[in-house]
């Protein structure tokens, strides 16, 4: 069975994309708050056992809160993902619109490395791009994979939209990627059969439809878990309270939903429609 790691696309910023994230974080939204928050969560993570970590320089202050953590508590035996692709505009703004851009071009590849490796230092794992679409063209940008070659870092590729499963293949052929971040959840499962071809590491992402499976947490993450494709599947919980029943997961047998299928179209049309907060 894969692990459950945490994500902290919820932590490092006060708005994101998934249902019921601000009534989770409360009326202080404050980069102290966040802050001590990030802390709380990631000793408490820490003590249950997960030792995946990941974040994003679009996270707001994702990897800041993080570095801050792992230099404080210097944990044993942790994997530290990042990625880079999208600069975060938000300016700590909850609807802020857009609160982050895409930008797959070498410069912001090697300016966000630095400001990357500047917080996370030598815990840095794995760093991905953020979000490869045929439409970016990034899979077909030399420049940039020959600076990801050359920095000397495991490399991943972190994908969504309907193409996820072509972006998945083309950045197998590559053959430059450790490992694979992907969208598979109860309602969205198009990725399957490119995920079992993949072969290597396979990150979970959204594995509760960015909050709409958040009433079945437990069974939803066990699915993701019980893929036999799956290494880590990434829990978002911005609170405790959260991740400890994002936790029950381990204990949970898998089971099947098919009524909870939705076409891949229309889910990623429902997911962009989706209100930040």
């Amino acid at each position: 069975m894969a692990r459950l790691g945490l994500g902290l696309a919820s932590l490092g910023r006060p708005g994101y994309l998934n249902i019921g994230h601000g009534a989770e974080l409360g009326d202080d939204k404050s980069v102290k708050a966040l802050r001590d928050r990030t802390f709380e969560v990631l000793d408490f993570a820490y003590e249950q056992g997960i030792r995946d970590f990941d974040t994003a320089r679009s996270y707001g202050r994702g990897e800041e809160f993080l570095g801050e953590w792992l230099r404080t508590s210097k944990p044993q035996d942790v994997t530290i993902s990042s990625k880079w692709g999208y600069v975060y505009t938000a300016d700590w703004g909850v609807e802020t619109d857009p609160p982050e851009v895409k930008h797959h071009d070498v410069e912001t590849f090697r300016r966000q490395l630095f400001q990357t490796q500047e917080n996370l230092g030598e815990y840095l794992s794995l760093y991905q791009i953020h979000s490869a679409t045929p439409e970016s063209g990034v899979l077909e940008n030399e420049a940039v994979l020959d600076a990801m070659v050359a920095s000397g870092l495991a490399l991943g590729v972190s994908v969504s939209g309907v193409s996820q499963a072509q972006t998945i293949d083309q950045a197998a052929a590559l053959g430059i990627f450790e490992s694979v971040q992907a969208t598979w959840n109860l309602h969205e499962r198009a990725a399957g059969e490119a995920l079992a071809r993949w072969g290597k590491k396979v990150i979970v992402k959204e594995a509760m439809a960015n909050g709409r499976l958040a009433d079945r947490d437990a069974e939803a993450l066990s699915a993701a878990l019980h893929q036999p494709w799956a290494t880590v599947v990434l829990s978002g919980a911005a609170s405790i309270e959260v991740l400890r029943s994002n936790l029950q997961a381990l204990e949970t047998a898998p089971e099947d939903f098919p009524e909870l299928v939705e076409d891949s179209s229309a889910y990623w049309e429902r997911r962009a429609n989706l209100a930040w907060n």
